[in-house]
């Protein structure tokens, strides 16, 4: 019990030293742990930092190249290199190809080819976005045939067109495209005939007569 006792008392000694101490407290261990922890988030902040910074500045020429190497995949296929692309693609010329049909429209007329491939158009030895000024209805027409029978993703389009305006132009190559397609296969006349895409729009501007403004319109009447 002797023990017990003393070991009691001592407990009960060191329980008893912070009552004593409470008139003077000692400020120093909080005052360190509080300055130790500002340090601990101080330097997280900066590690922190560092770490956000470090990705950026790697990222930055990461994406300057990537950027360089688009600019150089774009420029790659336009101007010589993809007349001569298509060239390959077209051996004897577009005359010389096994599936071709021309589709007309107003004064344009396009000889259109079609090659297995993965949806790509070409008119006149350029990509169709960059000839058709990237207008999403022109672009439109040229795949309508292709997309009603679900082809978009089965056929290069290869055009040679002359004549009118890009309206008309990417109208005559929809009729051509359409024509190809029948060629390929009978089996896709019923749809595309359905569709009004094998008709042939033949309505043309009226020519000018003598003495009119335009194809029907008068100068106005003056009675003095």
């Amino acid at each position: 019990m002797a023990l017990s006792v003393s070991s009691l008392a001592a407990a009960l000694s060191y329980l008893s030293l912070p009552s004593t101490s409470t008139s003077k407290p000692h400020p120093g261990p909080l005052l360190r742990l509080r300055s130790t922890s500002c340090r601990a988030v101080s330097l997280a902040l900066r590690a922190s930092a560092a770490e956000a910074a470090e990705p950026a500045e790697a990222d930055l020429p990461a994406e300057e190249v990537v950027a360089v190497e688009e600019e150089a995949e774009e420029d790659a296929p336009s101007g010589a290199s993809l007349r001569k692309y298509v060239k390959q693609r077209l051996p004897g010329g577009f005359a010389a190809q096994r599936i071709i049909a021309t589709g007309r429209r107003k004064t344009a007329i396009a000889r259109v080819v079609l090659q297995e491939g993965t949806g790509k158009v070409f008119i006149n030895f350029r990509d169709a976005k960059e000839y058709l000024q990237g207008n999403p209805m022109w672009m439109e027409y040229c795949r309508v045939p292709l997309v009603t029978l679900g082809f978009e993703n089965n056929y290069d389009v290869f055009v040679k067109v002359h004549g009118g305006g890009l309206s008309g132009q990417a109208q005559a190559i929809c009729l051509g495209v359409a024509r190809a397609l029948v060629k390929i296969s009978t089996a896709n006349k019923v749809p595309l005939k359905s569709e009004g895409l094998l008709t042939r729009d033949t309505r043309i501007v009226e020519r000018k007569k003598a003495g009119l403004k335009k194809a029907r319109k008068r100068p106005q009447f003056s009675k003095r």
